[in-house]
């Protein structure tokens, strides 16, 4: 005999949510390893003692903490997703029919924290880690990604100063011909670049002048001009202009992470200009990770990194802190970083 199953909408229902999650699902585990209740504690400065309740921020950071597990970078997909997955609710402490926050509150809320806020978060989660045997500390890989700034190339615009050269020259005559006898010699405006720099200087002038820049991207000779010391976007002007080989230019930021090889645990990770090269950033990175790792009683001992690291001043920085650079080790390296 046929089944046929047919669904009526019931007004009462008896269910119970952590029923419904396997025990060995990842945030039930979550839920019941990671402990956030300082985070009360360390934002309580934050808020003031009248007007509506703010969002909880436990459940904030387990919000940011499932986008970042789910790879959702939309506040209005992540509340989307969360509401559809019982044991995200679960993990959130929120039950089947509650209403989850509205994303504009989690948006005001991430640009209200400070970054130290953040931080303090990190360095407690990596103290979690090392308690619970996942870092060795001794080794560490670092890497770096150009992560997509929330602005578009097309929309980046011209710099132009606030008056032309020629104006601003004869602003600046005029003020210092004030108070002078008439009878003095004229003020002489003195040039000290050399004359091959005037000349590049006047050719590159030129070159914008005569090839304006419409849409980005839309001829290889305009695609040229596109670069960080003549553009911006004002948007997001601490977005920078990067490529890759064989890429097209984009807005974007620099990223840098260190990683334990032990178990692959972030020791560090920071965000800088995307126009800046991969070895100018190493020193700030081990040293952030050599500190943090010596306030868990533990010692930097190797670091590796790919050869866009190297440099005689990364070796140099490196053996002063007795820290062995395997800078350009490349298999090694995709090893420690999957």
């Amino acid at each position: 005999m046929q089944g046929r199953k047919d669904y009526t909408e019931k007004l009462f229902t008896s269910f119970q949510l952590s029923s419904r999650v396997p025990k060995e699902n990842l945030y039930r585990r979550l839920r019941e390893t990671l402990d956030l209740s300082f985070l009360y504690k360390d934002t309580k400065e934050l808020y003031g003692k009248t007007g509506n309740p703010s969002i909880d921020p436990v459940v904030f950071f387990k919000l940011l903490l499932t986008g970042y597990l789910e790879n959702i970078t939309s506040d209005r997909k992540l509340v989307e997703h969360c509401s559809m997955r019982m044991d995200v609710l679960y993990f959130l402490g929120f039950d089947i029919d509650e209403e989850l926050p509205w994303h504009s509150t989690i948006s005001r809320t991430r640009q209200l924290y400070p970054s130290s806020l953040f931080e303090t978060l990190f360095n407690k989660v990596f103290t979690l880690c090392v308690n619970g045997g996942m870092v060795s500390g001794h080794t560490q890989a670092v890497d770096s990604a150009p992560i997509k700034a929330n602005a578009s190339m097309e929309s980046v615009v011209l710099k132009v100063p606030a008056t032309s050269i020629d104006n601003h020259l004869k602003k600046v005559e005029d003020e210092n011909q004030e108070g002078k006898n008439k009878n003095d010699p004229p003020n002489l405006v003195q040039i000290t670049a050399p004359e091959h720099q005037l000349r590049r200087v006047k050719k590159h002038h030129q070159k914008l002048l005569d090839n304006p820049v419409g849409a980005p991207g839309a001829s290889h000779e305009k695609a040229q001009l596109l670069s960080n010391k003549t553009h911006y976007n004002p948007h997001d002007p601490d977005a920078r202009i990067s490529v890759k080989p064989g890429k097209a230019r984009k807005l974007n930021y620099h990223c840098s992470m260190a990683v334990d090889t032990a178990e692959g645990v972030i020791s560090h990770i920071q965000a800088d200009f995307a126009d800046g090269r991969d070895s100018q950033y190493l020193p700030t990175v081990a040293m952030q990770v050599q500190n943090r790792l010596k306030k868990n009683e533990l010692a930097l001992t190797d670091l590796l990194a790919d050869a866009g690291y190297s440099n005689g001043f990364n070796y140099k920085f490196l053996e002063q802190r007795n820290v062995q650079g395997w800078i350009g080790y490349s298999v090694l390296l995709d090893q420690a970083i999957p």
